[in-house]
């Protein structure tokens, strides 16, 4: 265990985020410069230029030797067509983009235009490229918003979402840029397997077609002989190898959502029992009683049945339809209804709507379309919530984020907030940090965090401050990490007669609207971690006059860098600003991080009258860290596991995509 831990931080040591090397500085700087000598260049020159590239590009020569050319005419390009300029420090952003590194580049600082420069100069080998977004309306925004710089250079861009047919979603990919959610490259990734396996034929045909697709794609750019085009014949959709992924929000999908399978279904059978099943369990659980009938491991958080809890569920009685059922599968069951019961919380972990059970996203606030709980759990939800039990499915196809994102030959990502997982992104994806520093100092203050006795003393803080900051005139954003709590603030500032905005999951349609709103001078929004990840608050009227967003943090999540987000709202492009985090001694994160001597001394010193205990605050940042490192082994073993199960799948003549089904 020393050993281990020794290890593990001589490795972080050596895996923190790092400053950009000097001649990457002066790489960019010679880009900037070169750019602006094309000025002089007519339209008809500047694509001409292009077409020299890819032909050297897919002629063999390094991408490497013809990035100041690409970068430069990119630059020249959006100048010309957007009215937007590069500025040497977004370039510098490319050049670690290209060399296959995250970029930490802060909020405002245009990563949707940095993205331009390390996609095109990919792109020029005819290979697929892919920009990964965080939901369907950013790739639609992106590739639209970009097309004119990609379009004057002689590329093609295209975006794939939820709602396009097998022939449209083909045609976005034989662009030379693609932009999209994980999510579809994912389930396309999968249905292209399927779609072989269905016509007999072998996943070698993704690769000889996709050299077809390379020629086509080269003679169409006037530089090789013809070729013709038989993708219309062929019964996938993605162009094969896939080659470079961009991501965006990079802690999001490769951190935070590593472990999210993409799951493609069918219906199992035997509906009638198993929704019978789920319905009598969910009663039946509320007889039983922890400690007496049901054990707990503190430190699995799983739940088992004693001795009197299994003698409990043979004497229940139970309706004739699950006497066919083995008497596993009904101890099952009790033990998932009960562990439903007391682990997932409405308006926390999920929320009901519309007669239906949506996840919310921990990370990011928001609902998690299309996503179930897995063996069950989902169902024994719906049953608990007394709503329509939807059918067990059985997996016809599987890959997780993680998986997906590691057959690609290249990636690299983006993100504000990835210098604490630098070590997990390093040793995973081997994807170094690079920090890219802001074009304008940075004029954010940090106001001196608040630890208060009880949860009620906390929120009664945050009111006085947010009427403080409201009189003055400046926008307040205030986070909190539940949907519960949020409202439960709402109400309180309701009571207090401020006027403000409720973003959460519940009303996540009006997010846009909300957001446009913020930074008006004197508007008060509460949100849950939705206004942390894909927002950009601007300041309007004279709200930079008045000190600018001051942004309220609730409560520590359980990564800091989501706090990081949020507090990533204020100061942006040079901006002023200010947050300040207001915790207490009944927050979750220390009894998530805590043993439970260390969380009842920190309780007995509570005093119950709202006095502030800052002496405590480095007990808060240790429980963050224990949850932090927790969650970061899972994935470790999570990684481990499942390429001994792809190796093992693959050694037994197996697909490790397709052949890995299970229930729900």
């Amino acid at each position: 265990m020393l050993l281990r831990r020794a290890n593990e931080l001589l490795t972080r040591a050596f895996r923190s985020p790092r400053n950009p090397p000097r001649r990457w500085n002066l790489l960019a700087h010679r880009v900037h410069a070169d750019s602006q000598k094309l000025a002089s260049r007519s339209a008809s020159e500047m694509r001409q230029a292009a077409a020299a590239l890819r032909y050297r590009a897919r002629s063999g020569e390094p991408l490497n030797a013809l990035l100041p050319e690409a970068f430069a005419a990119v630059v020249d390009a959006s100048r010309r067509h957007l009215g937007l300029t590069h500025y040497p420090v977004q370039i510098l952003g490319g050049v670690a983009l290209h060399h296959g590194c995250i970029a930490e580049m802060q909020t405002g600082e245009g990563k949707t235009l940095v993205a331009t420069l390390p996609v095109f100069l990919s792109a020029l080998r005819g290979l697929p490229i892919h920009v990964a977004t965080a939901n369907d309306y950013l790739a639609h925004r992106d590739a639209n918003w970009m097309r004119p710089v990609y379009e004057s250079l002689g590329l093609t861009v295209s975006a794939v979402t939820g709602d396009m047919a097998p022939a449209e979603r083909r045609a976005a990919y034989e662009c030379d840029i693609t932009y999209g959610t994980a999510k579809e490259f994912g389930f396309d990734f999968l249905r292209d397997r399927l779609a072989l396996r269905a016509s007999g034929q072998s996943e070698s045909l993704l690769f000889a077609d996709s050299l077809t697709a390379s020629a086509f794609n080269f003679a169409a750019s006037g530089i090789g002989p013809a070729v013709s085009n038989r993708t219309d014949q062929r019964p996938t959709v993605q162009r094969h190898p896939l080659h470079f992924a961009l991501i965006d929000e990079a802690d999001s999908l490769l951190i935070d959502e590593a472990r999210t399978p993409l799951i493609i279904s069918s219906e199992s059978s035997d509906q009638k029992t198993k929704a019978a099943l789920f319905r009598w369990c969910a009663s039946a659980s509320e007889k039983f009683l922890i400690g007496e009938h049901v054990s707990r491991d503190d430190e699995s958080g799983q739940f088992d049945l004693t001795p009197a809890g299994y003698r409990l569920v043979r004497a229940l009685p139970r309706p004739p339809l699950l006497n066919e059922l083995p008497m596993s599968d009904i101890t099952d069951g009790v033990i998932r209804a009960f562990y439903v019961a007391h682990s997932l919380k409405r308006d926390d972990h999920y929320v009901v709507n519309d007669g239906k059970v949506f996840i919310v996203d921990e990370y990011s606030g928001r609902i998690a379309e299309g996503r179930k709980w897995r063996n069950g759990v989902h169902q024994a939800v719906e049953a608990r919530e007394r709503i329509e039990i939807t059918p067990l499915t059985t997996h016809s196809a599987r890959i997780t984020v993680q998986e997906l994102f590691g057959q690609y030959d290249r990636i690299s990502g983006m993100t504000g907030t990835a210098a604490t997982a630098a070590h997990e992104f390093l040793s995973v994806y081997n994807l170094p940090v690079i920090r890219i520093p802001t074009r304008l100092p940075t004029r954010r203050e940090a106001w001196p965090v608040q630890i208060l006795s009880t949860a009620d003393a906390r929120w009664e803080a945050v009111a006085r401050e947010v009427r403080q900051q409201h009189d003055s005139g400046r926008p307040v954003l205030i986070g909190t990490r539940t949907i519960e709590q949020s409202e439960q603030l709402a109400s309180l500032l309701e009571d207090t007669g401020i006027a403000h905005q409720l973003l959460n999951a519940r009303n996540h349609a009006h997010e846009a609207q909300i957001v446009v709103e913020a930074g008006q001078p004197g508007r008060v929004t509460v949100a849950t971690n939705m206004a942390g990840r894909g927002t950009d608050i601007a300041l309007q009227g004279d709200s930079k006059q008045r000190g600018g967003l001051h942004v309220i943090c609730g409560e520590l999540h359980a990564a800091a860098r989501i706090d990081r987000q949020l507090i990533g709202r204020c100061a942006r492009q040079g901006d002023p600003g200010s947050y300040r985090q207001f915790l207490s001694l009944e927050d979750d994160i220390l009894k998530e991080g805590l043993d439970n001597l260390d969380h009842a001394r920190l309780q007995r010193r509570g005093t119950g009258s709202g006095i502030a205990l800052n002496s405590v605050l480095p007990e808060f940042i240790r429980a963050q860290r224990t949850i932090e490192r927790r969650h970061e082994q899972d994935r470790e073993l999570l990684l481990v596991h499942s390429r001994q199960r792809a190796s093992q799948l693959v050694q037994l003549g197996q697909n490790p995509w397709l052949d890995a089904a299970q229930d729900d």
